[in-house]
């Protein structure tokens, strides 16, 4: 581990200055092997055993051709494993033309609690390899602990980190539909601003990233005592770092890597019409010190409220 790793516990200072000025930081290699093939294998295990007989057959959709919203099997699973079919994994008259495994667009929203292996990347004390990471004292051991989610936050200067929703993306073969342009932080919106996306890429992937016309990426931080997230609004479509005047940015991401995105970041992801699925994990984290979760989000925390990555 390098000795500017070691100042920030998890992101070096020129990685936090990358964030910073691009919204969005990609980190190769975050997690072992030997986690990426257990979480893999979950994926594969839940996309074959998952029942049929009584799901409501819901489509994810991003507004393009219909709506999910308002339906109850979506609305109602932020503390469930639930299963979003593909929009083109039907006929016309409804017929399922995939396998089931390989009509899914995503499973989610509550990995990251209920299913162990997904429940192990969060949590140290259940991975022996990621054990030590987002200590309070600052610091990583060697290895894979300094991309692990509790150090990476620490280092963004989370104070009381949670994770409200998790979800496996399957981008299947053919029919992986397009994510459009978005932020995440208008729909996990919190006051202030606070949402970071995680996403874990196990295959190649090309992501989409919003470049304003002036080179920079519309995402700032103000000097305080930690970095701070900028109001939401100014950063919509149209609005300063968000018009769609800006040029798009292609990041080639490899296998393995972690993407981080910050909540004001607009950016969106091709449809999938090659012969290989494009499975990918990620999870969004909140402050949940000192700011106020907006009760108008679709999601809403659970009992127990949401995950903590670390607490002091």
């Amino acid at each position: 581990m390098s000795s500017e790793q070691a100042l920030t516990g998890g992101l070096t200072p020129s990685q936090l200055a990358d964030f910073e000025r691009d919204g969005y930081l990609v980190i190769p290699n975050a997690l072992p092997p030997t986690t990426v093939e257990a979480l893999l294998a979950e994926t594969h295990t839940l996309l074959e055993d998952f029942s049929l007989s009584d799901h409501p057959m819901t489509k994810f959709s991003t507004g393009e051709k219909s709506e999910h919203v308002g339906d109850d099997y979506f609305l109602s699973s932020g503390d469930k494993i639930r299963f979003f079919f593909e929009e083109d994994a039907f006929s016309p008259t409804g017929e399922l033309l995939k396998p089931k495994a390989r009509a899914i667009n995503k499973i989610g929203h509550y990995l990251h609690a209920l299913s162990p292996p997904f429940a192990a990347l969060l949590d140290p004390a259940l991975n022996p390899d990621l054990q030590g990471a987002g200590t309070s004292t600052g610091s990583v051991a060697v290895g894979h602990k300094e991309s692990h989610p509790a150090a990476v936050a620490r280092a963004l200067g989370f104070k009381d980190p949670r994770c409200l929703q998790s979800m496996v993306i399957c981008k299947q073969p053919e029919i992986g539909g397009a994510v459009p342009p978005h932020q995440d932080t208008t729909f996990l919106y919190t006051d202030p601003p606070s949402a970071v996306g995680f996403c874990h890429r196990w295959a190649p992937v090309r992501q989409r990233f919003v470049r304003a016309a002036d080179g920079k990426s519309g995402t700032e931080f103000m000097d305080n005592a930690g970095p701070q997230f900028p109001v939401g609004e100014e950063y919509g479509e149209g609005k300063k770092g968000g018009s769609q005047d800006g040029e798009y940015v292609m990041g080639e991401v490899k296998a393995g890597s972690l993407i981080l995105i910050h909540g004001n970041l607009l950016h969106k992801s091709e449809r999938n019409t090659s012969q290989k699925g494009r499975i990918i994990y990620t999870f969004h984290v909140i402050e949940g010190e000192g700011t106020t979760y907006d009760e108008r989000n679709w999601l809403q925390p659970p009992a127990e409220g949401f995950t903590k990555l670390f607490r002091g």
